[in-house]
């Protein structure tokens, strides 16, 4: 009896969550509404486990206080969850500083500073993975050899004609247009880039190229934030 009527309750309220003036009432919109459906359907079922058979009332009370405290917990991680995703971008960023924070409402990307101080950027350039280091002191997009091989350039018809100073020295590069590159969520087409002869360069830049077209890109701390 005591389910039929707990059932009974539920019933109610879910004739309230699909009427017109719901909304109204609750101060919710009839989608945010029609969203906590599936919510009150777990807690229908939830109940037929506890009531389908006897239970102490200590017992059922505690049970009760237990399954209110996972939903509370559910409700609140589903109402905060643009936020929760936030902060677990932000925390992966510290634990893999390679991976941009995107934040798609002001078209900015951030990322941490290594341990060696540099900013490293996960970049994808014609459509592949390619790690890069944040350089304003490269005047252009530079890929390694190998980097470049991955992208899809056939390195070894290239013309390497052109004198590039690199961490080990001056060295020659290819002139080159990358189809693409995009970082963190920021989308570049048509980038002149340089290709470093094989053992020039230990791992691609991101020049100015790239970084030129920002409306901005700031250094705070131990963060690189990229804006579109």
């Amino acid at each position: 009896m005591l389910f039929i009527g707990f059932a009974l309750v539920i019933a109610i309220g879910l004739a309230l969550l699909v009427s017109a003036d719901a909304g109204s009432m609750v101060g919710l919109t009839q989608d945010q509404l029609g969203q906590l459906l599936p919510m009150v359907a777990i807690l229908i079922f939830i109940a037929g486990g506890l009531f389908s058979r006897r239970y102490k009332f200590s017992e059922l009370f505690g049970n009760l206080i237990v399954w209110a405290g996972i939903f509370g917990v559910v409700l609140v991680g589903y109402t905060y969850r643009d936020d929760l995703t936030l902060v677990a971008s932000r925390v992966f960023g510290e634990l893999m500083p390679g991976i941009a924070v995107v934040d798609g409402e002001r078209g900015s990307a951030t990322f941490r500073g290594g341990r060696d101080g540099h900013f490293q950027i996960n970049a994808t350039v014609n459509g592949s993975d390619i790690h890069t280091i944040f350089d304003t002191g490269a005047s252009a997009v530079v890929l390694t050899h190998d980097d470049a091989q991955k992208a899809g350039y056939a390195t070894e018809t290239l013309r390497y004609d052109v004198s590039v100073s690199t961490a080990n020295g001056t060295g020659k590069a290819a002139a080159v247009t990358l189809d693409q590159v995009e970082v963190g969520g920021i989308v570049r087409n048509n980038v002149r880039a340089f290709i470093a002869e094989q053992g020039a360069l230990e791992q691609s830049l991101l020049g100015m190229t790239f970084l030129g077209t920002l409306s901005r890109y700031a250094v705070s701390g131990n963060a690189l934030e990229l804006v579109d």
